[in-house]
């Protein structure tokens, strides 16, 4: 995995990952709830469909976890996945109140490059404490469930 492209200002988290496995599979793990919570939440429960909004789920609910709202902005197999997140249970989707997580897939020899980018923290209002702490923890999330999605997309070829 290669780091990009981190905004030094906390205005975006970039990532460039090769995976080996075809657009095709890689668009499946990072859109399909039953593929994405192998590699990033607990649980996930949304359409695959623009508009569509559902959670993910970190952790036991209750014993602290957190469920989290998702909104799928674009689909587009196998070429993208775009979702907002973090709104508030309730609300449309939209700039200042959730962040977007966009995931380009670019096929690269045999595999897929993929290019991860997260959004909107400094659209957001939030304080300059709460704003660095949030893209601190979003930034170490990522480092750590991204290598995941590598290791576990080619495994996902064998399930189809």
């Amino acid at each position: 995995m290669r780091t990009e492209g981190t905004d030094t200002e906390l205005g975006s988290i970039e990532r460039e990952l090769y995976i080996d496995a075809a657009p095709e599979v890689v668009y499946e793990v990072i859109s399909d709830p039953e593929h994405v919570k192998e590699w990033w939440p607990d649980d996930a429960a949304y359409d695959v469909s623009p508009g569509a909004t559902g959670t993910i789920t970190f952790g036991d609910v209750a014993d602290g976890g957190k469920v989290v709202t998702l909104t799928v902005i674009e689909a587009i197999p196998p070429r993208s996945f775009t979702f907002r997140w973090i709104h508030e249970a309730g609300e449309d989707a939209r700039e200042g109140n959730s962040l977007l997580v966009t995931f380009e897939l670019v096929p690269t020899g045999s595999g897929t490059t993929v290019r991860f980018k997260e959004t909107g923290f400094r659209e957001m209002g939030w304080e300059v404490a709460q704003l660095e702490e949030t893209y601190f923890d979003h930034t170490s999330g990522w480092d750590y469930f991204l290598p995941k999605l590598v290791a576990y997309a080619p495994t996902a070829v064998a399930r189809r």
